[in-house]
C-alpha cells in the first residue's frame, strides 16, 4: 500500500461550502472511491491560504484523481466546479506533492 498526497486551492469565500458539501458527500461517490484502492483519505485546509492538503492510502495504481472517467466522480466535479479550482473538464487542479518525511 502507499501513500499519495496532492493539493488543491478553494475560491476565495468557499470553505464552509466546501466543508458543507463534504460533510453530506455521495455515499455512491464514497464506495467508488473505495473500490478504487483508496482507503485512508483526508483532506486538510489552510485557511490562510485556501489550500487543500489531500492525503490517501491506495492499494492499486489508481488513486482518487485517476477516475475521472467514472460518472459519479464527473458529476461531484460538476457539482464542485463552482468553489474551487478546476481544469476545463472540471477535474480538480491537484498537483501531487513529494514525501519528504515518514515516521511510522
Amino acid at each position: 500500500m502507499k501513500r499519495v498526497a496532492f493539493k488543491m486551492k478553494l475560491n476565495p469565500g468557499c470553505r464552509e461550502e466546501y466543508r458543507r458539501r463534504h460533510g453530506e458527500a455521495w455515499p455512491e461517490l464514497l464506495e467508488k472511491i473505495r473500490e478504487s484502492g483508496v482507503s485512508d483519505y483526508s483532506i486538510f485546509l489552510d485557511e490562510q491560504t485556501d489550500t487543500l492538503f489531500a492525503v490517501q492510502k491506495v492499494s492499486g495504481e489508481t488513486g482518487s484523481q485517476d477516475i475521472g472517467g467514472e460518472e459519479i466522480v464527473r458529476k461531484w466535479w460538476d457539482y464542485m466546479a463552482d468553489i474551487m479550482e478546476v481544469n476545463p473538464d472540471n477535474s480538480p487542479v491537484s498537483i501531487p506533492l513529494e514525501e519528504v518525511f515518514y515516521l511510522k
